[in-house]
Order: C-alpha cells, then sequence, then structure tokens
C-alpha cells in the first residue's frame, strides 16, 4: 500500500475533496493537521518550500501538491503510476 500523507485544515474543502478523490480508490492516509499542530505546519513548509494552502499530498515521500494537482494527475493516468510505484 502506497504512503500517502496529506496535510490539511479542519475548514478546508479541497482537503475534503482530496480525501474523497482517495477514498474512492480505495486509498489511506495519514493526516496532518496544520491548522491545530506548529510543528506540523513547520514540517509541511519544510516539505514543501514555498507552499502556503492545504491541502499538501505526498506519496511514498514525493510532493504531488495540491488537490488541483492530485485531480490533474489522476485524470492524465500519472496518479495510478505513482500509486503503482509504491506496490
Amino acid at each position: 500500500m502506497p504512503d500517502i500523507e496529506i496535510y490539511a485544515t479542519a475548514m478546508c474543502p479541497y482537503c475534503v475533496a482530496a480525501k474523497n478523490l482517495l477514498q474512492s480508490k480505495g486509498l489511506t492516509w495519514r493526516e496532518w493537521r496544520v491548522d491545530a499542530d506548529v510543528v506540523a505546519r513547520r514540517e509541511m513548509l519544510k516539505r514543501a518550500p514555498g507552499a502556503r494552502t492545504v491541502p499538501q499530498i505526498f506519496i511514498n515521500g514525493v510532493l504531488v501538491g495540491g488537490f488541483d494537482q492530485l485531480a490533474a494527475a489522476e485524470h492524465s493516468g500519472m496518479l495510478d503510476e505513482l500509486l503503482q510505484a509504491a506496490r
């Protein structure tokens, strides 16, 4: 199973959309709440330089980006390739 991490906040519709897309593919993830955890926020900024928005999504340590990038990867077939590389 791929290692998926999502940096998110509680009131983020794009975070919900990203989790719904991943859930529709039968995937699980670890979620880091950057609105409630200063350490998680610092870690997100370190791992995704310049990122100021959520979600920030990582698959096997590789930054995918936000929901728009995740949806584009799904549409192009790149998401399945990323997930297959994890298996």
